[in-house]
């Protein structure tokens, strides 16, 4: 009995574990830094918390420093800042145009995906709704290679620039983000799979008319 237990607890921590090694394969030779990440045309910066007064968390302004550094020296020419606004008194794309904005990147060159509630939701209206081929991904770290074998797997060519400034400053936030990863990948590995459709809608040229096309 003690041994059919272990084996079912050995399974399924192989099972568990299979959608992050699925990430890092995915992701290997694809993460560099600000300076060397080849030239894209669109950066792609996930979401994450937005606090009460309606300005960036530690976290996700990380995230918008490094895009903004890679359109200050050319490395992308758009940038495209996915999140969560399924609340009206919630906006996480608003909070990061404003603040990319306000450091001067030029209000056409920051499109809004409104709808970007989860990784894979941002991966595929990056790819459906914006008509992004390939992209540089901006994110932590620890988050780049979920976010890499996502887009990866659905088409989108893309590379990763990943933070690891805030890893200091906020070491329990920092660990509990890595810990959430092996969950995480799961998700992943289901909407893969599945190949759950995310909230959709008509073809935006936003990003088009920003490049030119």
């Amino acid at each position: 009995m003690l041994g059919r237990i272990a084996v079912a607890v050995a399974v399924a921590g192989v099972l568990g574990f299979s959608p992050t090694l699925y990430a890092w394969g995915a992701s290997a030779g694809r993460t560099y830094t600000a300076a060397s990440v080849p030239v894209r045309d669109v950066a792609v910066v996930f979401g994450a918390e937005v606090l009460p007064n309606k300005t960036p968390s530690a976290f996700l302004q990380a995230r918008l420093d490094l895009a903004y550094e890679l359109w200050r020296t050319g490395k992308v020419k758009v940038i495209l800042v996915s999140g969560d606004n399924g609340d009206v008194h919630y906006n996480e794309p608003d909070a990061m145009r404003s603040y990319l904005i306000g450091k001067g990147v030029p209000d056409a060159k920051v499109v809004a995906d409104y709808a970007g509630f989860d990784t894979y939701d941002t991966c595929v209206r990056a790819v459906r709704i914006f008509g992004v081929t390939s992209a540089t991904l901006v994110t932590q770290s620890y988050h780049l290679p979920r976010a890499l074998a996502t887009c990866r797997t659905i088409g989108l060519d893309a590379v990763g620039v990943g933070d690891d400034t805030v890893q200091s400053a906020s070491p329990d936030v920092w660990r509990n983000g890595v810990l959430r990863e092996l969950p995480a990948g799961i998700k992943m590995a289901y909407d893969l799979i599945a190949r759950r459709q995310p909230i959709l809608g008509d073809r935006e040229t936003s990003i088009d008319t920003a490049l030119g096309r």
